[in-house]
């Protein structure tokens, strides 16, 4: 049965400490800020979403749509960020043919609800099965630091989806007070030819020796792992050239 607007939902329990968890979002909510449709309104082929979660919480985003679509790329963005302030950079990839999907996540900016670890796993879970259901041919994953551990959880050990790109996420978070079985490391297939992982070295947000055991883990099971000395974290790369050469490479991972 589905929630109503403002009623309690059971997966915004939080399972990271009860007071730790929310005030992490509250802050994380606050440096992301509130949305504004004025930073979307000149991309070409932009569309405003909306997607009713299964308790009844209506998230919001946004769809670049490319001219004749041979897949779709859903991007799940750091979590200190909202789909408006990055979909003109991911133009990159509606260009290379792909209809390119981002939400906020819940609790911000134009989405509903409360921001719970919990519940934003099984919002992405839900939304890549809606995406599966529409019947692209190639069906691609891309997180971006938290949203690498979303993605990782919200599409599990036995994922339906032809690639997964994971840049610059933790190996664990149960560092932080969340349940291991939440970890990135726990989430992978035994066959990892489908995942790419990507290690900014001059990355000052997600450490690469917070990286280190998902690289070695991926690397065994036959993904591929990039690491380079000029990435920074994800959309932080000051030189444009840089930026574009991460997208790039995440687009040959996707084309192989």
């Amino acid at each position: 049965m589905a929630h109503g607007k403002n009623s309690p939902s059971d997966l915004e329990t939080a399972v990271c400490g009860i007071v730790r968890e929310p005030v992490a979002f509250w802050q994380f909510r606050r440096a992301a800020g509130a949305p504004d449709a004025g930073r979307v309104r000149s991309i070409r082929g932009i569309e405003r979403l909306s997607f009713t979660t299964g308790d009844g919480r209506v998230l919001g985003g946004y769809r670049l749509h490319a001219a004749d679509p041979r897949g779709y790329l859903l991007v799940a963005q750091g979590n200190a960020m909202l789909a408006d302030q990055i979909m003109g950079a991911l133009a990159f990839f509606r260009d290379l043919g792909l209809d390119v999907y981002v939400y906020d996540y819940r609790g911000y900016g134009l989405s509903e609800g409360k921001s719970r670890l919990k519940a934003i796993v099984s919002d992405y879970r839900e939304i890549v099965a809606a995406l599966n259901a529409k019947g692209y041919a190639r069906r691609y994953l891309y997180g971006m630091s938290m949203g690498g551990v979303v993605l990782a959880n919200a599409a599990g050990a036995g994922g339906d989806y032809d690639a997964l790109v994971v840049d610059s996420s933790p190996s664990r978070i149960s560092r932080l007070g969340c349940p291991e079985d939440y970890d990135p490391v726990r989430k992978l297939p035994r066959d990892g030819s489908k995942l790419m992982l990507i290690v900014g070295l001059r990355d000052r947000i997600v450490m690469p020796w917070e990286i280190e055991e998902l690289a070695r883990l991926i690397g065994q099971r036959g993904g591929f792992v990039l690491k380079s000395p000029e990435f920074a974290h994800p959309l932080q790369d000051i030189d444009p050239a840089v930026r574009r050469r991460r997208f790039q490479a995440v687009a040959d991972f996707l084309a192989r």
